[in-house]
């Protein structure tokens, strides 16, 4: 799954990597080591822009909210537990099928956290049952140091309570798709814990290698048996993971530090 993750790049230097054509200065964020479920993160989604006379979809970098919101739902509330959404289900569920028809986006990160779970919890969350409380965090990024290019969902949300030219009449709101955790060897293993991502956890981010961006962002591809060609996950050996220090299991805490490596699981966790 993917619950927290980083993302500290400006975003000029997201405009340069992914080709952005739009962004507003004034929806800048700022550099976030610890996005949690319901903040506002930068997105890149290829879309018209409102009122241009031209119909061309233009390569925008956006705010948007993590949880999304499908248009039907009568209320937001849900948001929060639909932060991601499974790569083998997402062309079926009535939450995210519209949504990866036509509005596909591309979350840009640092990396992401995960807590390592032990073999019996481990089989309890893929059963979807309630596990212990997680134990030593690790940091999970491309080995070369390159942006994690998250594959994502957004939809837009019209909340009736409010009258159209009121600011929060609108949500748009996105979710991470994730995918099976890879089993081979990691690029840099830890120098003790696990060796692969599944040892970590059973599901991560569906990360879209650079040959991939363009074919899912582009809204004129529709066809979900064609979608999910791009839904297969990145070449095995690009990713690393390294033990980071448990202040990120509290969402308050947020800062470069949280990105230190640490030599080994912090005494009195567990892998």
């Amino acid at each position: 799954m993917c619950g927290r993750y980083a993302a500290s790049r400006r975003p000029e230097d997201l405009a340069g990597i992914f080709g952005v054509e739009k962004w507003e200065p004034e929806e800048t964020l700022a550099p976030d080591y610890n996005v949690a479920p319901t903040k506002e993160v930068h997105v890149v989604l290829d879309r018209p822009l409102k009122d241009a006379e031209d119909p061309r979809p233009v390569r925008q970098l956006r705010r948007l909210k993590w949880g999304l919101v499908p248009s039907w739902s009568k209320s937001p509330e849900g948001a929060a537990r639909m932060i991601n959404a499974r790569a083998e289900t997402v062309h079926e569920k009535p939450s995210y099928r519209r949504a990866f028809s036509s509005r596909r986006c591309v979350i840009p990160a640092d990396g992401y956290y995960e807590w390592v779970t032990g073999s019996q919890e481990r089989d309890l969350e893929v059963e979807g049952r309630r596990k212990r409380p997680r134990k030593q965090p690790y940091f999970v990024l491309p080995a070369d140091g390159s942006v994690f290019a998250m594959a994502g969902l957004y939809e837009f949300w019209r909340d009736k309570t409010l009258p159209d030219d009121h600011p929060q009449a609108w949500w748009v709101t996105c979710s991470v798709i994730t995918t099976e955790a890879e089993t081979t060897p990691l690029a840099v293993s830890p120098a003790e814990g696990p060796r692969s991502l599944a040892e970590i956890h059973p599901r991560m981010p569906l990360m879209l290698t650079p040959d991939r961006w363009d074919g899912w962002l582009d809204p004129s591809r529709t066809d979900p048996e064609d979608l999910r060609s791009l839904l297969a996950p990145p070449p095995p050996g690009l990713m690393r993971a390294y033990p980071v220090s448990t202040a990120v299991s509290n969402v308050r805490n947020n800062g470069p530090e949280l990105l230190k490596e640490l030599e080994g699981p912090e005494e009195g966790t567990l892998f």
